[in-house]
């Protein structure tokens, strides 16, 4: 075989594409979920699409590892078979996810709880802002000050994995209904708030999992159809099959997954759907070769809840723990037994699994346990509130007894409540603010509208969407239980007494949308009329459209129709097209997304302007859904086992990457927010801190550590400029760093790309100096035909502005003069 053929082999993608997903946007409406896939489509099924990557590694522990490698070692060492396979099998108990306890070796087992923005199945635990208001934010040190308290919350509980952060999905399509889950669509901003949220868990002493590894892009059959009339293994239709190629794979899938194994976290959880024909879970490529190979990820790789559909594959394909443990939908069957549990004694006696393998998925698993000191004998034990919460594994279903000890509903909210109020404040975004309607200024008379301004009506732990009350978390496993909220109506009406003001509400969406709103204000028009508006999203389904919910669109149109002061909040789980934003009477348009349980006094910070809004997007708002150029969702009027692929062929251009290369138009850019105050930028200096001559294409060939190879960690420029605040009141600027790579990049690089941010808070007239490390692999591109990451010759374009629309100084550099390739 020649080096070329194999390279090519060793890519992900093997399988032609024939007109995959095709559609027109100009012929649907959004929200009407029109996107029929052709029957011409390429049809992966599970064999042959994904190169086989065998046998999977085994931990060696670098990347200061080592010590608790050797201790787990010593720990597998004095396991019996059954008792190995009881270390890599869930099962049901009084957290999420269950390990049984060895009490002759003093282990006492493994604790697993949800989720990215708070401890789920717990009580008296605080309810943190979600992950795209933390990537809001752009803030490095609020993005480890978040995962530290969430962390901190998680052991006082006695939980001993987070099954948080997440990258998966990275929000290739706006309509995902995880998205707010994670961070943002760019590899970069995700990568940063990855890796900062991980070391603040795992420095609270909790292992981080980072989820879902990947290409977990949409709800829609993220899982099989099953069988009502069948076994619990039997299905209809298999999963969704995420398909992709090589670049896009490590360009932008990949790459927040690199910057969380850099951040040394303790477990990957795999995702639910197919990749490129296999399961995420028993994908080799994925597990043995880009994460435990190229990555050179030390923990292990969890299983999503039910995401398991094999044993023996999965095994050898990487899977280091079946979780929960049963068989059937989300693996809930537990008494039906389980594709690991004895069957692993049996594959183990029989000669199909080695021993040896056995050992390392315990070594992956132990060795995180050691070294964030689990084992000390100070470790919180299970909360017992927990098991009486645990919908998902009751009491009725356990076959393993727990003995839990220890005081129940344990406080650990702490101080968290300044922090989670001061976070949101941080993380709202002022999009729009004409005439200087904010900040507010004691106005007299104040008209509050719209269904997300008040309290909840139905309880605070509420996974279906309600009519009534602000939303401060979207649904399903991510969620989180508050033990309070603070709505918007009752900081208002805290911050106007104060005041002296008056406050008016109408929460009823259908009575303002159909009223005359003259009709039920008091005679005077309202100084200030704010519009709450919201938009529900959850696991388990994809958002039908990216409009509010509500008739929100026509609340705005009613109350601007005749309030010439209209400020709208938006509560949302992300892209919002917002039709009605540039109507004369909506002076301000400020997005809160999901802040957590200080929801109303983050916002009234800001809308007062205790705080000076200083968040920004972490997306692009479009003018029209139909702008987007990935689709919501794959829907196919076929019935075969495998029909179900979304073929991922916009590639890298996905948000910002694809407006840009496409010269789209959009009403909000990625990045945007704006301030009370003004900033300017001055030029770009750039100093290259590594002997230039040095700077090769192709990067020098290091021993692998957490991360990959240690040379595309190394920092090669460091890249400044000054940044002034030239208004009247003390703020906050987000100063970003964009690359456009020389012409000699391949055909698809976007034409620039997100490479370093920094914020600065500054008094009027401060000026202070915004810097930019950039790696080796913040300058290169995947080459698929090396199979490594290149430099490219030629000349880079650096730009710094305040969104990837408004660049306000540019330089350029010449890392690599000519190939040496």
């Amino acid at each position: 075989m020649t080096k070329s053929l194999a390279l090519l082999l060793s890519s992900l993608l093997l399988a032609p594409v024939a007109e995959a997903q095709a559609y027109d946007a100009g012929e649907r409406g959004e929200g009407d979920f029109n996107w029929v896939q052709p029957p011409n489509t390429t049809i992966l099924g599970p064999y042959g699409h994904s190169p086989a990557v065998y046998p999977s590694p085994n931990a060696t522990g670098t990347g200061g590892w080592e010590e608790a490698v050797a201790k787990a070692r010593d720990f597998v060492s004095q396991l019996t078979l059954e008792e190995k396979a009881d270390m890599v099998t869930g099962t049901p108990g009084p957290c999420v996810g269950n390990i049984v306890a060895i009490p002759r070796l003093g282990f006492k087992g493994l604790c697993l709880h949800d989720g990215p923005l708070a401890i789920r199945v717990a009580d008296y635990a605080s309810v943190f802002q979600a992950g795209v208001s933390a990537a809001a934010t752009w803030d490095h040190d609020i993005l480890y000050q978040r995962g530290l308290a969430m962390g901190e919350e998680f052991r006082a509980k006695g939980a001993h994995v987070a099954l948080s952060p997440v990258a998966g999905p990275l929000g290739r399509s706006a309509y995902s209904g995880r998205n707010w889950e994670g961070f943002s669509p760019d590899p970069y901003l995700t990568g940063v708030a990855m890796e900062r949220t991980i070391q603040g868990i795992q420095d609270a002493g909790v292992q981080a999992t980072p989820k879902h590894f990947i290409g977990n892009e949409q709800e829609t059959m993220r899982n099989p159809t099953w069988s009502p009339n069948g076994t619990v293994t039997d299905v209809i239709q298999e999963a969704l099959s995420s398909n992709m190629d090589d670049r896009t794979m490590h360009e932008l899938y990949l790459w927040p997954f690199a910057n969380a194994i850099h951040a040394k976290a303790a477990s990957v959880m795999c995702a639910y759907q197919r990749l490129n024909g296999s399961y995420a879970c028993e994908n080799s490529k994925a597990l043995n070769g880009l994460l435990k190979t190229e990555l050179g990820f030390q923990g292990y790789v969890m299983a999503d809840w039910g995401a398991t559909h094999s044993g023996v594959a999965s095994i050898e394909g990487g899977l280091d723990m079946n979780m929960p443990g049963g068989l059937g939908p989300y693996g809930t069957n537990f008494k039906a037994g389980s594709f690991f549990g004895g069957n692993i004694t049996l594959a183990v006696n029989n000669g199909t699994v080695p021993v040896d393998r056995i050992d390392d998925m315990i070594i992956r698993q132990m060795a995180p346990y050691y070294w964030l000191g689990q084992d000390a004998e100070d470790f919180p034990t299970v909360d017992p509130s927990s098991a009486d919460l645990n919908t998902f594994s009751p009491r009725s279903t356990w076959l393993r007894e727990f003995n839990l000890t220890g005081p129940g509903s344990r406080d650990v909210r702490g101080n968290h409540a300044g922090l989670i109020r001061r976070h949101g404040a941080e993380a709202t975004v002022l999009l729009k603010n004409e005439n200087s309607a904010l900040p507010l200024k004691a106005p007299k008379s104040i008209a509050v509208f719209g269904n997300d301004a008040g309290d909840l009506t139905e309880g605070f732990y509420n996974q279906v969407d309600y009519e009534f009350g602000t939303l401060i978390a979207g649904g399903g496993s991510g969620t989180g239980r508050a033990t309070y909220i603070v709505s918007p109506l009752t900081a208002v009406n805290e911050r106007a007494q104060q005041d002296g003001s008056l406050v008016q509400q109408w929460l009823n969406n259908t009575l303002i949308a159909s009223s005359d709103i003259r009709d039920l204000w008091i005679p005077a028009v309202p100084d200030v009329c704010l519009v709450f508006l919201k938009t529900w999203a959850q696991e388990f389904t994809d958002r039908r459209h990216l409009s509010v919910d509500y008739d929100g669109d026509d609340v705005v149109e009613s109350v601007a129709a005749h309030c010439n002061n209209t400020v709208v909040v938006t509560h949302s789980s992300g892209i919002n097209t917002m039709p009605w934003a540039d109507h004369p009477n909506v002076t301000a348009i400020v997005a809160a997304h999901y802040p957590g349980q200080e929801s109303g006094h983050s916002l009234v910070d800001v809308l007062y302007g205790d705080v000076n809004p200083s968040g920004k997007l972490p997306y692009t708002i479009a003018l029209d859904g139909a702008d987007y150029n990935a689709p919501p969702t794959t829907i196919i009027n076929t019935t075969g086992v495998y029909d179900w692929q979304s073929w991922f062929d916009e590639k890298l251009e996905i948000d910002y990457r694809y407006f840009d290369a496409h010269n789209i138009s959009v009403r909000y850019p990625f990045g945007h927010g704006l301030s009370y105050t003004s900033f300017e930028l001055g030029p770009i200096s750039a100093e290259c801190v590594v002997d230039s001559a040095s700077v090769t294409s192709l990067p020098e060939q290091l021993p692998i550590q957490p991360g990959g190879n240690p040379a595309l960690w190394q920092t090669l420029y460091t890249l400044s400029t000054p940044l002034k605040n030239t208004g009247g009141v003390p703020g906050a600027a987000v100063a970003q760093l964009y690359v456009t790579f020389p012409d000699s990049t391949p055909e698809g690089t976007p034409p620039r790309q997100l490479r370093g941010f920094d914020k600065l808070l500054l008094a009027p007239g401060e000026t202070g100096t915004a810097s930019f490390d950039l790696m080796r692999r913040d300058l290169s591109y995947w080459d698929v035909d090396h199979q490594d990451w290149v430099i490219p010759e030629g000349e880079f374009t650096i730009s710094v502005g305040f969104s990837s629309r408004d660049l306000k100084q540019v330089a350029v550099m010449t890392p690599v003069a000519s190939s040496e390739m």
